[in-house]
């Protein structure tokens, strides 16, 4: 039976008939909510909740729900596999939620928390592993091997709270995330721009894979590793600098003005684009000029937030079988992410605005993530509606 039969006769609730419908939703709702409780309690509220946890919930909960419902829907169509839907989709799902409620119960990063916790991604790696390996997709092995590294930055991230580690986990968490916004960003950016230019006549198109992705990817890699490894050194710093400035050619070398009239094309490349204030503000925080975090939340906030809204929208939409178009509520969520992400990154440059920053951000944040739940939250719990 084949991937598309097995789809079509599937006769279960619809939030597990794909991938990205329980866990697209379920990541909007947890981020609408977990970034600005953080915020509260920073500013003076009464919750038990830490950096720590804001850190690890992001990260753990909000961005590797967006990466499995993202490969649970794409990984079949990369290896021709049957997909995971239905009883083992809502098991998936259930270890999630698992370990979200794990962690809101104090003490949160308690031992039987942690292993909780820790449950979802250590299977979700080992289903992409399984599917891709014996679907010998070997192109995609580095998306493999990274999921696998995800799941070991949890455990190392529960660690290094026990122990006193230095930010290691959390580190490699981000560092990993990154390279996969690389890598796939890399992929989807310039292919779905290149269609939607082509099916329109225009004569500009994307630049091919060449040397200058090349550099970019192992230049990432390279800053990445070193980071993780030498958070302070400044020499890693320059490393970083340098990475952003060649994502920089890339992404120029992908023509986004040209698709700038569609808004689910052009934040593909806002997106993207975040990937190059973070990855340089970075390297300066390391060296000292500014502060880390300026960087860290231009990486977290920027290319992730604002990448996985424009990835959840745009799957959403196709795969429930709406159009392709982006409407008011849509673009209203674009701007919310964006506006949030340049005051979280600006919070930290303007001491004496830091509150009202932060509040502001975090209320962008859930206007962002909160709309998609409410605008897009029906597409995911209903059937695909059948054609005219």
């Amino acid at each position: 039976m084949s991937t598309a039969q097995r789809r079509r006769d599937y006769s279960g609730p619809p939030v597990f008939s794909y991938g990205f419908r329980p866990f697209f939703l379920s990541a909007a709702v947890w981020a609408t909510a977990a970034a600005p409780l953080w915020v509260w309690t920073f500013l003076g509220g009464p919750l038990a909740i830490d950096r720590n946890w804001h850190v690890h919930e992001m990260l753990f909960g909000v961005i590797a729900a967006v990466v499995a419902g993202f490969l649970t829907t794409a990984v079949p169509n990369w290896t021709g596999r049957m997909p995971v839907i239905g009883a083992p989709l809502a098991g998936l799902w259930l270890l999630w939620l698992a370990g979200r409620l794990a962690m809101l119960a104090p003490p949160a990063f308690a031992p039987w928390a942690a292993a909780i916790d820790s449950a979802f991604l250590v299977v979700f790696a080992g289903v992409i592993a399984r599917e891709v390996l014996a679907g010998k997709n070997w192109r995609n092995l580095p998306i493999c091997l990274l999921t696998g590294v995800l799941a070991l930055a949890n455990i190392g991230f529960h660690l290094d709270t026990a122990l006193g580690l230095g930010g290691l986990g959390e580190r490699v968490a981000i560092g990993a995330v990154t390279i996969m916004l690389a890598l796939i960003g890399g992929r989807v950016t310039p292919s779905f721009t290149r269609n939607w230019l082509k099916a329109r006549a225009i004569a500009v198109e994307p630049a091919t894979f060449g040397v200058v992705d090349k550099a970019a990817l192992v230049l990432t890699v390279a800053a990445m590793l070193l980071w993780i490894a030498l958070p302070t050194a400044p020499p890693v710093g320059a490393v970083l600098v340098l990475a952003g400035l060649v994502h920089a050619v890339r992404l120029w070398r992908w023509r986004g003005w040209a698709a700038r009239r569609d808004p689910l094309v052009a934040i593909l490349h806002v997106g993207y684009g975040w990937l190059i204030p973070g990855l340089i503000l970075l390297g300066l925080g390391v060296a000292g000029v500014i502060p880390a975090s300026a960087g860290l939340h231009a990486l977290t906030a920027g290319a992730m937030g604002v990448m996985v809204l424009a990835m959840m929208t745009r799957a959403s939409r196709g795969h429930t079988g709406r159009p392709l178009q982006a409407d008011r509520a849509t673009v209203a969520i674009y701007l919310a992410a964006n506006l949030a992400t340049v005051l979280r990154v600006a919070a930290p440059l303007f001491p004496e605005a830091m509150a009202g920053l932060l509040g502001l951000a975090a209320l962008l944040w859930g206007l962002a993530f909160g709309g998609f739940a409410l605008v897009y939250g029906r597409m995911l719990v209903t059937p695909r509606p059948a054609k005219a």
